[in-house]
């Protein structure tokens, strides 16, 4: 199996010392990769010249129809790191999206296994599977209609007043039966029948291989995809909640026929700006107090006012989403995550931190439209070697103020700094605590 991080390059041409950054891959793998590329759209990869294609901020598996598989790690550091460190990462912050916590016992082997992502879903899946079997699988009566020498349940005396003679020995009863053919437990069967078939590791099989024997007397779903939305999520169906994120992973991020035709492969990927943004939109909701809220992707602001020449009614356009906007019945603060290494010791006006134009531009926006060009405002980007503390504040005007502050990634929290004294919704900093040893970054 190929093991890279985001932006790394896979090339047919020889590669003397692979690296996270660099990988050898066949022809046929690189075309099935260039299929990937739509024109005018964010895509996972790019076509750097003929025989090199570079990722982009996309992490996790996927997996050739030749059977290559390819690790792709979230760059957390500069220069060399473990890779270790970078999938317990995106580990960590998968479990927080998806808010399905790990259990202290299970969880601590697996923190320290080497398996790539997908078999490490395979593993979370089963071990789910097996608690929930092991609590006894949600069943439905279902009623049925049928002719019996025996009486059983309620007699249909319509009908068997019409029975002819010589058979009114037998009757027509209606009666319940208690059985376990929910769509929540055949979606799990069609996971399982994909985790048997794709899984690599022999404990994987293993698992997958005794609880199908458990399963048999369930059919497997067609278009399980289609049926997921049918997943009853009450309080009698408490018992699923953690193995549906899993279940629903692997029915649409496993499946091999995510591709039509001579396309076909497994993709398991994920924006790391995406799940950036999830996992510190976790961390700020458990942390704001009364009476303040949380807007996640806020949507009411527009950057200007527009009457088309015609138009009898002036129209907005547009619109301004920062991912946060916290807001207490008389004032609104925005803040928003970016996916990128900063550096702190950057500190000139050439290199400006690294930080980019454009996002500052974007914040003035969201300053003058939701804040009335007043307040204070944060930028979070992820802490790492070059930045470990909060920068000192920038100032877009007397009234209107920016902080640009690292999120650390094991402790899932802000690193605390002046900001804190303008950001009085949080509390005392607390953090999402989960059974993986993760070392500092």
């Amino acid at each position: 199996m190929i093991r890279v991080r985001e932006y790394a390059c896979l090339t047919t041409k020889p590669v003397i010392s692979p690296s996270l950054d660099l990988a050898h891959i066949d022809k046929v793998t690189l075309n099935w990769l260039c299929n990937w590329i739509t024109p005018g759209e964010k895509n996972p990869v790019s076509l750097k010249d003929p025989y090199t294609i570079k990722l982009s901020s996309y992490v996790g598996y996927i997996e050739s129809p030749s059977g290559v598989g390819i690790e792709i790690l979230p760059k957390t550091r500069l220069g060399e790191e473990e890779p270790e460190h970078g999938r317990n990462i995106l580990r960590k912050m998968l479990r927080a999206t998806l808010n399905v916590p790990g259990r202290e016992a299970e969880n601590a082997s697996l923190a320290r296994s080497n398996l790539p992502l997908h078999e490490w879903i395979y593993q979370q899946f089963l071990q789910e599977l097996k608690l929930l079997l092991g609590s006894g699988l949600r069943g439905q009566y279902s009623r049925v209609t049928e002719i019996s020498p025996f009486i059983r349940g309620q007699l249909d005396l319509s009908r068997q007043q019409r029975q002819p003679p010589g058979k009114q020995h037998l009757l027509h009863i209606n009666h319940d039966v208690f059985l376990l053919d929910r769509i929540e437990n055949r979606l799990i069967k069609t996971a399982l029948q994909s985790v048997g078939r794709y899984g690599k590791s022999s404990e994987v099989w293993r698992l997958a291989n005794e609880f199908s024997h458990k399963l048999d007397q369930l059919e497997p779903v067609i278009n399980p995809v289609q049926h997921l939305p049918k997943w009853t999520d009450n309080k009698l169906m408490q018992g699923y909640r953690r193995i549906k994120p899993w279940c629903s992973l692997i029915l649409e991020k496993l499946n091999p026929d995510f591709q039509k035709g001579i396309h076909q492969g497994i993709s398991l990927l994920f924006s790391m700006e995406v799940l950036f943004e999830s996992f510190v939109g976790v961390k700020l909701r458990h942390s704001i107090k009364h009476p303040w809220s949380l807007t996640e992707q806020a949507c009411s602001e527009y950057l200007l006012n527009h009457q088309p020449q015609g138009s009898t009614t002036p129209s907005r356009w547009f619109q301004l989403r920062p991912d946060f906007l916290f807001n207490n019945g008389k004032q609104r603060l925005v803040a928003d995550t970016k996916w990128k290494l900063i550096s702190s010791h950057d500190n000139n006006t050439f290199s400006k931190y690294g930080l980019s134009q454009s996002d500052l531009y974007q914040m003035f926006a969201y300053g003058a439209k939701y804040q009335s060009s007043n307040g204070h405002m944060m930028l979070i980007y992820p802490k790492h070697k070059n930045f470990q503390e909060p920068l000192p504040m920038f100032s877009f005007s007397d009234e209107l103020h920016l902080w640009v502050v690292p999120f650390c990634l094991e402790a899932a929290e802000l690193v605390s700094g002046e900001w804190e004294g303008h950001f009085e919704m949080f509390t005392s900093r607390p953090s999402i605590n989960y059974p993986e040893d993760i070392s500092n970054v």
